[in-house]
This record gives C-alpha cells, sequence and structure tokens, in this order.
C-alpha cells in the first residue's frame, strides 16, 4: 500500500482528489472539485510530471478514470496540476512532416470515418465540423453554424450562377447553403468517403442535384483552369502540412478565375513557426486525433497565399468563436454518452471527449487560433472586383 504520496503531489493546493487502486484518498487541495480514480499503480510516479499528453493518455488507456466532476473542469484542473509541476517548454521548431496523397487520405480516413451516426449525437443538423459565428453570443449552435454559412459567402460576394470550389466539402453543409441561398453551382471535394455519401444523400434529398457536384478527390486533382469563380476552404489546410503549404496556395490560384476570391478558413498556431503550446496537449490531438495534423501560424498562411499570386484583402479572427462552438459540441456529447457508446469503441469516446473539452479549453486560453483569411487573384493590370469597403458584408 502506497502510504504518501509522491513529495512533488503534496502542498500542491489544486482541487484534486486522487483515489488509489486500494481504496486510499488523496486530496491535493481543499474542496477537491475533481476526483480521478488510478487503476494502475505505476502511474503514481509519473504524474510528477504530468505533461497534458501523459495524463489524456493515461485516461484513453484506462490508466485513469474520471470518477467526478464535469469533463470541463478535469480539463482545466489537469492544466492546473501540469502548470504547478513543469515548466512550459515550446521552444522546439517542429519538423516538417512529410504528406502524399496516401498518407492525407489514411489521416482523413482515420478522423472523419469514425462515425457519421457517432457525429450526428454532438454536431449541428447540417453536420457542420467547423467553427460558428456567434453574432451575438445567444445563438443556439444550429443559429451559428448558419450565420457563419452566411458569413462566409457574404465575403465571396457569391452571385446567383457562379461557380464555386468548396476544398473540404465536409458533409456538404455549406455547398447546400450556398447553393440554396445565393444560387451558384457547387463543385466540392474531399477525402473522408462516409462524409462523401451522407453529402450526397443530403444533396439529393435536397433536390439539388443540379447545383451541389460532390466528389472523393485529393486537392492536388483540382483542375488548373481558372474555372471557378470563387473558393472556400474550410477546417482544410490545418491537414496540408507545412511544407506543402505553397503546393496547395498555388493549386488554389491556379483554379480560380482573374479577379476571383478565395476564403481560407482554419485553425491557425500561436508561434510564427507553427510550434506546439500546452505542455502536451498538441502530441496528444498528433497521437490519437490528428495524424500528420500540422498548424501553421497566419503569418506563414498569408506569406504562402501571397506568394502563390493572390492578395490578401481581409482577415479576421474567430478564436472565441471556436470555443463558443466546442462547448457547445463538447455538451452534447456529455449529454449523448449512452449513445455514443453504442456508435464508436470506448476507447475512441474517452478520446473525443478529452479532445472537444480540451480544444474549447486551448481556444479560450488563447494556445491555438483561427482566422479567416481572403484573397483575391488580380487581374492582369492590378485590379479587382470588390467593393470599397466591408459594409455589403453586414448589411
Amino acid at each position: 500500500m502506497l502510504a504518501q504520496l509522491p513529495p512533488a503531489l503534496q502542498n500542491l493546493k489544486i482541487p484534486l482528489r486522487l483515489k488509489l487502486w486500494d481504496g486510499l484518498e488523496f486530496d491535493l487541495g481543499p474542496t477537491p472539485s475533481v476526483t480521478i480514480v488510478v487503476k494502475d499503480p505505476t502511474i503514481v510516479s509519473e504524474i510528477t510530471h504530468p505533461t497534458l499528453d501523459l495524463l489524456g493518455s493515461a485516461f484513453v488507456e484506462g490508466r485513469l478514470e474520471l470518477a467526478e466532476g464535469s469533463i470541463s473542469e478535469v480539463i482545466r484542473v489537469c492544466d492546473e496540476l501540469s502548470q504547478a509541476l513543469l515548466v512550459e517548454d515550446d521552444d522546439a521548431t517542429p519538423p516538417r512532416q512529410h504528406h502524399d496523397k496516401a498518407t492525407d487520405a489514411e489521416s482523413i480516413s482515420y478522423h472523419y470515418d469514425v462515425s457519421n451516426a457517432f457525429y450526428q449525437l454532438w454536431l449541428d443538423r447540417d453536420m457542420v465540423y467547423s467553427c460558428g459565428y456567434f453574432e451575438t453570443g445567444e445563438e443556439s449552435l444550429e443559429e451559428a453554424q448558419q450565420a457563419k454559412f452566411r458569413h462566409l459567402c457574404r465575403k465571396l460576394r457569391l452571385k446567383p450562377g457562379e461557380y464555386l470550389l468548396d476544398v473540404g466539402c465536409g458533409w456538404g453543409g455549406l455547398a447546400r447553403f450556398a447553393a440554396r441561398e445565393f444560387g451558384v453551382k457547387v463543385f466540392g471535394i474531399t477525402l473522408s468517403k462516409e462524409q462523401l455519401a451522407l453529402a450526397k444523400e443530403r444533396v439529393k434529398a435536397q433536390g439539388l442535384q443540379d447545383k451541389v457536384d460532390l466528389q472523393l478527390l485529393d486537392y492536388r486533382d483540382l483542375p488548373q483552369d481558372g474555372r471557378f469563380d470563387k473558393i472556400v476552404s474550410v477546417g482544410m489546410f490545418e491537414h496540408v502540412g507545412h511544407a506543402n503549404l505553397r503546393e496547395y496556395c498555388q493549386i488554389l490560384f491556379n483554379a480560380v478565375r482573374e479577379g476571383g476570391l478565395v476564403m481560407n478558413h482554419g485553425i491557425t498556431a500561436k508561434h510564427t513557426d507553427g510550434r506546439q503550446v500546452g505542455r502536451g496537449a498538441g502530441e496528444f490531438i498528433e497521437r490519437y486525433v490528428f495524424p500528420n495534423g500540422e498548424l501553421p501560424h497566419l503569418s506563414m498562411m498569408s506569406a504562402e497565399i501571397s506568394e502563390a499570386g493572390l492578395e490578401v484583402v481581409d482577415v479576421e479572427s474567430l478564436r472565441l468563436h471556436y470555443a463558443r462552438t466546442l462547448e457547445h459540441w463538447s455538451q452534447r456529447l456529455e449529454q449523448n454518452l449512452d449513445a455514443a457508446a453504442n456508435e464508436v469503441p470506448e476507447q475512441i469516446l474517452r478520446i473525443w471527449r478529452l479532445y472537444l473539452a480540451g480544444c474549447a479549453y486551448a481556444f479560450t486560453r488563447g494556445w491555438i487560433n483561427i482566422h479567416q483569411i481572403l484573397a483575391t487573384k488580380p487581374h492582369a493590370d492590378g485590379s479587382i472586383e470588390l467593393p470599397p469597403t466591408r459594409a455589403d458584408i453586414y448589411r
């Protein structure tokens, strides 16, 4: 039997109770708000250096169990424990990872082909798996996602009859909205077979087959003849990889006509070189959630867009909007844990519980950001097809 906790875990004043495998309990501070059950004796010594990767992995593997406390409070308390015992070490510049078609397809399938029914438990009715737009802060998740669609379409100044390319179309919510509400023709691509199957069903159910064409296609195979009037890419460039960003932006440049607009909406890094923060949170996501995912900094992405020949004309941070979106997702998943357990294996469910609550915390704390970057492909004489102000977006 463990007589006492390791010295590093004593006198911390953290609202955490550890309940050991033998029934012994230790409070690491007064009035614990979280109780964690230690199932594996070897982890006691390991959590004297509690990276968030270590703690998260231990929960996923069943070495630790959450006994009391909401998942959001567990994330907060575990971060407090990590801060107390570790020095933030985010100085190492991350290596650029290899990305090819096969690797990207495998990574996308790992994340998105979990189960459509699982995603339906916590996403909105259109299954929008990206940041919502909370114009007042009081919107429901469904309202915020519809507002995001509208915001994107207005920024792109979509007009009836235009041809829109949706890179990483997901379950097709934005494609259907743009076709239905703005009268455009849409060509959307994804690497997820599960997403594509359901997206096509919904296009057919809404009678939009003549306006929306969704295909299983890698962005590197897009036509390069400038046929698209506008391009939108939501939650996509996080999967491209730092080493491939220039090629990605060049492909978008070649795909859009002169005078056309390109919208990149995606998660961005805190540091300019893209290195991770969060005392191991990034490593956890890389291992369990987004294999081969790499977050570029806003400056990195803007530079690559510019080098490709596009002109950045507008940038907007939606960091706190994504924190709110993730809070909605996490709460909805927590309310449907029994149903979720019928859709995915236990370990997958554990991963997603930590991931959604953890990302909500990370966006709130500013560990990561999200930006909408609007760019245009100027005409040869340098002219562009945009109004002089943003006023039209908000009418």
